[in-house]
């Protein structure tokens, strides 16, 4: 595919940019500029990013970074199996465990929640920040959820990071989840305090908590822009009837996430709807 001729290599991360000094200049920039195209277009063109990262996966396959963002770019087209052996193979060159919760979360997208459920309970979690333990969080959650274990998933979520009043990058997803549990599970003044707190938190629109609050008060939203149709046509029906012309000009310690639940999960039968947050994420786990 082509790139486009302002794209240039110096948008990468310096990290990435010191991978790619084991690569031969010419060849180094060729990949450099396939991979600003996978990061630019991966939110809103998901499939043409994957085709750059192939094209960078073809180019350079021994560097990590490269195949940690040919696993995003499968990830984001719900390639999961393929996503998840471009993040092992990153993984393997790396030793990090950065991408624990991605992978996890992956084998959730595979239909394997119980999979991912007990690499919630690895010592790799032990290994992440904490914003990769609240995202390992998030998923455990999830898979409880895949699982039809509403009030495990529900306990799963409740810890030090959600009751916290601290606004942190995973701050509006985490109470999100919980919100939607809890709504799962018919609770739903519970739920509507909750979506009213990740709204609070979500200063730039990471979920749609505004809406579930304002669907859950009965607010009813009218697109403007169909009214204002349907009254042109009306009005220009109108118009034609009595021969008038118009004109064009006037119209986000997490350790044991998969045990701390057990308890609650073995406790219930109830079934629960996946959502937004009890499904595989398609633009990565948080951490892409």
């Amino acid at each position: 595919m082509p790139i486009p001729e302002d794209v240039t290599g110096d948008e990468i991360d310096k990290d990435v940019r010191q991978e790619l000094l084991s690569l031969p200049k010419t060849l180094a920039d060729d990949v450099a500029r396939n991979l600003v195209m996978v990061a630019r277009l991966i939110d809103e063109e998901p499939e043409e990013a994957y085709a750059y990262s192939r094209i960078a996966l073809r180019l350079a396959s021994r560097v990590a970074a490269v195949r940690e963002a040919a696993g995003f770019a499968a990830y984001a087209n719900q390639k999961y199996s393929e996503a998840l052996a471009e993040f092992r193979a990153a993984r393997r060159m790396t030793g990090s465990a950065e991408l624990w919760p991605v992978m996890a979360d992956c084998e959730r997208g595979m239909g394997r929640p119980e999979r991912a459920l007990a690499m919630a309970g690895e010592p790799e979690v032990r290994r992440l920040d904490k914003a990769g333990q609240v995202e390992m969080r998030l998923v455990a959650a999830g898979a409880r959820r895949d699982m039809d274990q509403l009030d495990a998933a529900i306990v799963t979520l409740q810890s030090p990071e959600l009751a916290s009043n601290s606004v942190q990058p995973w701050t509006a997803r985490l109470r999100y989840a919980y919100a939607d549990a809890l709504l799962a599970a018919d609770r739903e003044d519970e739920a509507r305090e909750w979506f009213a707190k990740a709204a609070e938190s979500d200063k730039d629109g990471a979920t749609d908590a505004s809406d579930r609050l304002a669907e859950l008060d009965g607010v009813e939203f009218v697109d403007a822009l169909e009214e204002a149709d349907d009254s042109g046509e009306g009005e220009s029906s109108g118009d034609v009837e009595t021969g008038t012309a118009v004109s064009d000009a006037e119209g986000d310690q997490v350790t044991g996430t998969g045990a701390e639940a057990e308890n609650a999960g073995a406790e219930t039968d109830e079934p629960a709807g996946l959502s937004e947050t009890g499904e595989p994420r398609e633009n990565g786990s948080g951490q892409g």
